[in-house]
């Protein structure tokens, strides 16, 4: 479980306007302005390259990153086809462990990626895999500190683990490009220093490896939870950082398919910032993308747009409450809006998981609701409101953003809805008897009817109706998911606490 370390602080507010933003102080020497209203101050330790996002995240068959794509919103590939609408177990791993157990936690997300033939063949897997038309692999890093490596099928082992050392709680990022290359970010810092690493898929070396704990830093906490994004036509990665730094990293990569070698030379930027009323410092969400804007929130609830063109926040909201659940972005309009949430943290044993709709250019609230949720304290603190990040209706759904809250009406209870994007009006509620920190995933047959999985703390994968919310089938592993499936085609991978990696298939 995810350990609360926070002292209780209630604001709530609107959008700061951009006009009272500070003006950057580049920490390279170029001139700062005044502070007129001290609501945001912001700094780089180097001056990053400026960059914008292609609006398709990869063009490699695949899950590569937290929820498939730069605006997280994409964490399935492909279509299902079901005549029994119900998850059945094709295979499972059993992992190693480590005081944390083995196989994953939150958010735990695998990815799930069809290599290009000629990158497989430059790789450590099997040779029995080497050479197969449209291998698709599993990789997935466990609180056992290990990154394995599956064959989507059959579950086997498809090349050695690399061990890591700290436990991983976060998601993996393959690189967008396809090329050989794996962000990991560690979780607990069980080995010594703790911070995120980058490797070759080519044999498993560590190529790089950045230290969490940063005296340029505002916190003294070095875990990534959150999963990097590639950006495939700029040669680089972004990410943020549990220590409060946004990281801006230019790759410099050499990767040559014929002869088989990879290598990288990283220039890292680092962004440092302090929002007035927020002294809750740290990025767990993974940064969402849209074009040339970055989006994030933090431990404080504070969200912030950074334009990663000119190194400034385009805008900046105060602080609400622990913010940690991905923002997923949708363009409607020709703008783009953030669908967000909060846990229910630092307002004590009970409190509201707020819900909103932001105007990605302004930082305009467009709508909000709250829901009252309930939080366990002390020691080993289990987190109610939302840790799922939502799901992005499409196609028949279309109309509808889906969240799914932790411990709503009552301890252990939780709560699914579907609410309208325009208006925030409920289309549906599906309550749960059992909470869940798991992310829904959206999918769809050919048709495009659409369909959720969700799994839960109890162990439950279902399935439910995307236009209804009603439960079609479901089945149990017995230990606790709060790890984020991943879907490609008609197959599932997920982990449960139980030291477990799972396949399951829909029929």
């Amino acid at each position: 479980m995810r350990e609360n370390k926070h002292r209780r602080n209630k604001r709530f507010g609107r959008a700061l306007p951009l006009a009272l933003l500070l003006a950057v102080a580049w920490e390279a020497g170029l001139p700062g302005a005044a502070d007129a209203e001290n609501l945001i101050s912001f700094k780089w330790n180097r001056q990053p390259p400026p960059q914008s996002f292609p609006a398709v995240y990869t063009e490699v068959p695949g899950v590569l990153t937290f929820r498939g794509s730069a605006d997280r919103a994409s964490p399935a590939y492909g279509t299902v086809a079901m005549k029994a609408f119900r998850p059945a177990k094709a295979w499972a791993l059993k992992t190693k462990a480590s005081s944390w157990g083995g196989g994953a936690g939150w958010t735990g997300q695998p990815a799930i990626v069809q290599w290009p033939p000629d990158v497989l063949r430059t790789m450590n897997v099997k040779a029995k895999f080497r050479n197969e038309p449209g291998f698709t692999e599993v990789i997935y890093a466990s609180l056992d500190g290990y990154v394995y490596f599956m064959d989507l099928e059959s579950g086997e082992e498809s090349r050695p683990p690399i061990r890591i050392g700290n436990p991983i709680k976060g998601s993996v990022s393959v690189d967008a490009r396809g090329y050989p290359l794996l962000y990991v970010g560690e979780g607990i810092p069980e080995k010594g220093t703790i911070g995120f690493g980058l490797y070759s898929l080519i044999d498993g070396k560590k190529l790089y490896s950045a230290n969490g704990l940063d005296s340029y830093a505002k916190r003294g906490w070095g875990a990534f939870d959150g999963s990097a994004l590639f950006n495939r036509e700029t040669d680089s990665l972004i990410v943020g950082g549990e220590n409060g730094l946004f990281y801006d990293v230019k790759l410099n990569t050499r990767y040559d398919r014929s002869k088989g070698t990879l290598s990288i030379r990283p220039e890292v930027s680092k962004y440092k910032y302090a929002v007035s009323g927020n002294k809750y410092q740290g990025i767990e969400n993974s940064v969402a993308a849209v074009g040339e804007l970055a989006f994030f929130a933090d431990n404080g609830g504070s969200l912030q747009a950074l334009n990663l063109r000119t190194g400034k926040p385009a805008w900046a909201l105060p602080a609400t409450d622990d913010t940690d659940a991905t923002i997923v972005v949708g363009a409607e309009d020709g703008k783009p809006y953030l669908y967000t949430g909060t846990e229910v943290d630092k307002q004590g044993d009970r409190g509201f998981a707020i819900l909103r709709k932001i105007d990605g250019t302004t930082g305009r609230t467009v709508w909000e609701k709250k829901y009252l949720c309930y939080t366990q304290r002390g020691d080993h603190a289990v987190n109610g409101g939302l840790l799922a990040t939502p799901v992005l209706g499409k196609g028949a759904i279309g109309d509808r953003v889906v969240f799914t809250l932790a411990r709503y009406g009552s301890f252990g209870g939780g709560l699914t809805i579907a609410l309208d994007k325009r208006t925030g009006d409920e289309i549906w509620r599906q309550p749960m008897k059992h909470y869940a920190w798991s992310s829904p995933v959206d999918v769809y047959d050919k048709d495009g009817r659409a369909y959720l999985v969700q799994a839960d703390s109890s162990g439950t994968v279902s399935l439910l109706s995307g236009a209804t919310g009603t439960t079609l089938g479901s089945v149990s592993v017995g230990a606790n998911i709060e790890s984020t499936p991943a879907v490609f085609g008609n197959r599932i991978v997920v982990a449960s606490r139980g030291g477990y990696l799972y396949g399951f298939k829909l029929e």
